[in-house]
């Protein structure tokens, strides 16, 4: 059922003698431990050696913390392990998704914008040097995804695009780059591809409705791509495939199908059978709506394995999720050749990186890597190379704007518009996470080292907040029934950028009337819009004339920005990789 001496393990005899020989030995909690990935919640020595000796995990994801904590965790870890761990992060857009000094890079879309796979192939190199220097073994990316839905805002800023050909030569291009170091694994997600449905599996179904034709030609396309690339191991997305999983078992009932992590139809009929992957599968995070919106927990952790997972994403409440699991393998409910066939897969991933020929304490490098590895020189230029060339002007109605000099545009005002966030983003924002510096402040600093004089717009929302917090009562009356002459707002300025500072969502206005905070005034005076988080801020200013693109809003970024500005047209060089207008008429005229 697994030819470990195949893609993507290639094993001698000798390796292949220790999985066998390995699984063999094993008790019935140790081959039930190897099935899980769990998310550590601690750093504590204690709680690590618990996980190891009580639940013999596969593998470990982490919370976000410096390196060197990361790498002090990650030895903990592999010193309680009897068989070494995989242990993972999410380095989709550079190293800071394996620890948070780490370099960002640049998102999926942003490496589309350049149109050049060298940069996917810098990013999957350059971010998993970071990540192997703090123990890191495996990257739960490059993500596979095709933006094909504007509204989807789980992947439209990680995916490399809307084009399955760039995605397959993107996603190929960062996983040769990860595999530089062969002691690294890549698990592509999300498979069968999300892109389609405007819902965020986190929080809702994810449906893919193509047919089983049209899949081949797309979103197969990319993986098989991977998959003859050598591709080590794929993570199952909760999506749900009605078309296809009824081709492929045409007595299926719209009642009996599953998303795909539950479904044996597309783990092991669509993705074993017909793509032949012979490397390992872990499911999407199992907290997620998607997947638990289906059954009952104790039904559909060993589901997952039944369907074809060999890895099951993350403990509700560890205790209860493995007594489950062992439960339904002593019970038969998982059979044994099921079991064996993902402990074999496991086992001999593990053996592909050559984990079990390592010393303990070889299993996760000294803290003077980590020290020579985070934030190197050669990463950062690679950080700026891939901003010159991304930056897009997506939209350039009024011809005469750019260039922007302090001569034809002294006085610059800069409206700061946030996402609404949503529930991640209000918890992004309790953990400290996310930018650290408001990019409208930084923008402001830069125009003015030019010569600009550049400032930031304050809202009638936000001058009544600061009227209420000392004590006295604004005059709400004023707002919503009063309005100042055009020439009145417009005598103070000579050109207004518009930073949509919206990382997931939609764009916040508040309740603008007549104010500054949505661009109505687009034919009264010159105004640059500018997405610098999610690409798609078309659909909610239709009305911008000039619109640009930086895919981010980091410090470098928004230099790189200023200076295209002042040189005009021909500086940009990015080309939209998604349909930024987001198939709105409305938007490109």
């Amino acid at each position: 059922m697994v030819d470990l001496k195949a893609k993507p393990y290639h094993l001698s005899e000798e390796d292949c003698h220790w999985v066998e020989e390995t699984i063999a030995g094993m008790s019935d909690e140790e081959k039930v431990g190897q099935l899980f990935f769990q998310l550590t919640s601690s750093h504590e020595e204690d709680y690590l050696r618990e996980l190891m000796e009580k639940y013999h995990l596969g593998g470990c994801r982490y919370n976000p913390a410096p390196g060197a904590a990361i790498q002090e965790q990650n030895r903990v870890l592999q010193k309680y392990a009897k068989i070494p761990i995989f242990i993972a992060c999410n380095t989709e857009q550079g190293g800071d998704g394996a620890c948070a000094d780490g370099t960002y890079i640049g998102f999926g879309v942003k490496i589309g914008a350049t149109g050049d796979e060298q940069y996917a192939h810098d990013l999957g190199k350059l971010s998993n040097e970071e990540a192997s220097a703090i123990g890191c073994n495996m990257a739960f990316s490059p993500v596979c995804d095709i933006a094909y839905n504007w509204e989807n805002t789980e992947i439209i800023n990680r995916a490399f695009g809307n084009d399955p050909e760039r995605v397959a030569r993107m996603s190929t291009a960062y996983l040769k780059g990860a595999h530089e170091n062969p002691s690294f694994a890549c698990a592509a997600k999300h498979f069968p591809g999300n892109g389609l449905d405007f819902r965020d599996a986190h929080v809702s179904n994810n449906v893919n409705g193509l047919d089983l034709e049209e899949w081949e030609k797309t979103y197969g396309m990319v993986y098989r791509t991977l998959i003859e690339n050598g591709l080590d191991a794929i993570m199952g997305g909760h999506i749900l495939m009605p078309k296809v999983a009824k081709e492929l078992n045409p007595r299926l009932t719209e009642e009996e199908m599953m998303p795909a992590t539950l479904s044996q139809e597309i783990m092991t009929g669509l993705l074993r059978d017909r793509l032949g992957f012979n490397g390992m599968v872990v499911t999407d995070a199992s907290h997620m709506v998607a997947m638990t919106n289906r059954m009952k927990r104790t039904e559909m952790l060993p589901a997952a394995i039944n369907a074809g997972c060999d890895m099951f994403l993350f403990f509700n409440d560890p205790e209860e999720d493995f007594a489950t699991m062992l439960q339904a393998y002593r019970e038969g409910v998982i059979p044994e050749e099921r079991m064996t066939e993902a402990l074999t897969r496991i086992l001999g991933l593990k053996a592909h990186l050559g984990l079990h020929r390592k010393k303990k304490e070889e299993l996760v490098p000294q803290p003077s890597v980590l020290t020579e590895m985070l934030g190197r020189a050669q990463t950062k230029e690679i950080q700026k190379q891939i901003s010159q060339k991304a930056i897009t002007l997506v939209k350039y109605k009024d011809k005469d704007i750019l260039p922007i000099t302090k001569e034809r545009y002294p006085r610059i005002m800069i409206v700061h518009v946030k996402g609404s966030g949503g529930a991640m983003g209000e918890l992004m924002k309790l953990m400290g996470m996310g930018s650290k510096k408001n990019p409208a402040e930084v923008l402001q600093q830069k125009l003015q080292e030019k010569g600009f004089e550049a400032f930031i717009y304050e809202s009638p929302l936000e001058e009544m907040r600061k009227q209420l917090a000392a004590g006295e009562k604004p005059d709400v009356n004023i707002y919503f029934a009063g309005k100042n002459a055009i020439s009145d707002f417009t005598k103070d300025m000579d050109l207004v950028i518009t930073l949509c500072d919206v990382s997931n969502g939609r764009p916040s206005f508040g309740m603008s009337k007549g104010g500054g905070e949505i661009p109505w005034y687009v034919f009264e005076l010159p105004v640059v819009v500018v997405g610098c988080g999610q690409p798609t801020m078309l659909a909610d200013i239709p009305q911008a004339r000039t619109y640009i693109n930086t895919y981010d809003n980091k410090e470098n970024t928004l230099e790189i920005l200023i200076e295209k500005l002042m040189s005009g047209e021909e500086a940009f060089t990015g080309k939209d990789p998604i349909d930024s207008f987001c198939g709105l008429f409305d938007a490109r005229i």
